[in-house]
């Protein structure tokens, strides 16, 4: 209904400035100042437009300058009608209905889709794991919103790339190869039943402990990231095991969270970048030498201080490498834009990264953008990799398979759903995924694991439960309801109206969503599309309404609803379940 409304606001505009024409009044800036809204009982009218902002302009108080706008709309004949400052627009709801059930049958599961971001390459860098440890709680926020912001603005037309940036060198991970040369005792995640990952986070924590009585612990760990640099034999070989281990079981978390990349970079491969970006912007005079032999740059025209890009010893610290990989991925695949996904912890080192590629004079550098997002943990606190808190990804996600398959089971439903255990482990991914997704990115949150998992309420098993009991609805309905004539005129209950409001606005939601990269809009979207059809189905025979084509409109309808939702599961990442 989206053009609908567009048409009306186009005639109320051009109304507006033909009277200020004939008035002598500028009307430059109309188009700005008109807004439209929805009138606050569906009694009112479907669209409408407040008059204040052109009051001082015609010298006319709103209500005057509504009705004089009514009257060359065509009045309450044209569905045009004013209450008090407001002129209320009443739609053809059945010729809406008719297009709107047009343009889903038309568009199919790539409803929601648009054109805007036709055109424009956009990479998204996510996850970035550490591979001294497997993913937990705090990288599946990462993950599923890095996943579900590509998605979302890949159906809006944008070529989209996901990257990943590994985290497989440094000191933090000589620790977990210097745990193993201490107590690993030859033992490997195969001979242990281990997942691999899982093992490799295990000598991390070892160390950690070790390292509490042993005083050169630190210093050890720090001789083997020496060696790895000199490229030490025995070291190399050491970490190309554990970082295969760690890779492997990682791999097998995106896999089964439905997470996935398009390129993976690796810091061992990258680190080096930048170096030579570095020491041109010295020599440009872009940046400075200082008195103890480091090179810096001075940040100071935006509030900022110095910042070291080259230690005194030449070597290069974090944002050199990250200079390097910006400038090389651009120089791969020129983006229109590079979205990094990372936590709000590090929003200082994205404004000097930005900072600096614009001092550097590249032009592309105001494309660049950090989604920063806020921490999550569970109920209990704050997780600590060191001390062996932090809650693995697989385990919070066999923990929720577990509690789902119990609801299964108690609610008798183990025939129903076929595959029980893969329908629970769809569940969790569904209440794990929307749970972390209905809250606005920016905003710091705890994770309830038996909040997530309710069938009533804001989650996302509530939203797969609405999407089975549409599938099933349509699934049972009799042949000749699906078949017979569809009639929108039929749908004439002001709720069917709501439901098709809802089901209309969809494509401006994911619009919305992806504007913003923020898709707890595209979450809270679809919860009230399913509010309103479960509301609409508790209330309202469908498939057995009182004729045959009362109830294959309405059966139209119901099917709106279920592509809708769908297309918003595919774009949150959310598993589709037939039967629950």
């Amino acid at each position: 209904m989206k053009d609908i409304k567009a048409m009306w606001t186009g005639r109320v505009l051009s109304v507006l400035e033909n009277m200020a024409g004939t008035a002598g009044i500028d009307s430059k800036s109309f188009s700005k100042r008109l807004s439209v809204g929805k009138p606050p009982d569906s009694s009112m009218g479907d669209l409408s437009y407040p008059l204040f902002p052109f009051a001082k302009d015609f010298k006319k108080a709103p209500p005057a300058l509504a009705g004089e706008i009514a009257g060359e709309l065509g009045g309450e004949e044209a569905g045009v009608s004013v209450a008090g400052p407001y002129l209320n627009i009443r739609i053809d709801r059945a010729a809406a209905i008719s297009r709107l059930l047009e343009n889903i049958e038309s568009f199919g599961d790539k409803w929601g889709s648009g054109d805007e971001l036709t055109g424009r390459k956009v990479m998204v860098e996510f996850s970035s794991p550490n591979t001294n440890k497997p993913l937990h709680l705090g990288h599946l926020r990462n993950d599923i919103l890095g996943e579900s912001c590509a998605r979302i603005i890949g159906s809006r037309g944008a070529d989209v790339q996901k990257v990943n940036l590994v985290n497989d060198r440094g000191v933090h991970i000589c620790k977990s190869m210097l745990a193993y040369q201490k107590f690993g005792k030859g033992e490997t995640p195969e001979s242990l039943g281990i997942k691999s990952d899982r093992f490799v986070g295990d000598l991390y924590v070892k160390y950690s402990q070790w390292a509490k009585e042993e005083k050169s612990a630190d210093e050890q760990a720090q001789s083997m990231l020496q060696a790895w640099e000199a490229g030490d034999k025995e070291v190399r070989e050491l970490w190309k095991t554990m970082n295969g281990w760690a890779l492997s079981g990682i791999n097998a978390t995106y896999e089964r969270t439905g997470v996935s990349f398009d390129r993976f970079y690796r810091e061992s491969e990258t680190y080096l970048m930048g170096k030579d970006q570095v020491l041109k912007g010295l020599e440009s005079g872009v940046f400075y030498k200082d008195d103890d032999g480091s090179v810096r740059l001075d940040m100071s025209e935006i509030g900022l201080d110095t910042k070291v890009l080259l230690r005194s010893d030449g070597t290069s610290v974090y944002i050199t490498q990250d200079l390097g990989t910006a400038i090389s991925r651009h120089d791969e695949w020129p983006f229109d834009q590079l979205i990094y996904v990372v936590g709000n912890e590090q929003e200082y080192h994205f404004r000097v990264l930005f900072y600096t590629l614009q001092k550097l004079g590249f032009s592309w550098a105001d494309k660049l953008r950090h989604l920063s997002y806020g921490m999550v943990n569970l109920p209990e606190g704050k997780m600590k990799s060191r001390e062996g808190t932090v809650v693995d990804a697989d385990d919070l996600i066999d923990k929720l398979s577990s509690l789902a398959l119990d609801e299964i089971k108690e609610k008798g439903r183990e025939n129903d759903v076929g595959d029980a255990p893969a329908t629970a482990e769809k569940i969790a991914i569904a209440a794990l995924h929307y749970f972390l997704l209905q809250v606005s990115p920016a905003k710091d949150m705890i994770f309830n694991p038996e909040e997530s998992l309710a069938f009533n309420g804001n989650t996302g098993p509530y939203l797969q439960y609405m999407v089975a009991r549409v599938s099933g609805l349509i699934a049972k309905a009799p042949k000749e309801v699906l078949e017979a004539e569809i009639n929108p005129a039929l749908l004439d209950r002001p709720d069917e109206w709501d439901l098709s409001r809802l089901v209309s606005e969809f494509p401006e939601i994911v619009f919305r969503a992806a504007e913003k990269l923020d898709p707890s809009i595209l979450a809270a979207g679809l919860y009230e599309i399913a509010k309103e059809f479960s509301r609409y189905y508790h209330d309202v025979p469908i498939a057995k309404a009182d004729n045959t084509e009362l109830a294959s409109s309405r059966m139209a309808l119901a099917g709106a609803v279920l592509t809708t939702l769908k297309s918003g599961f595919y774009l949150l990442n959310i598993p589709y379940i037939e039967s629950m």
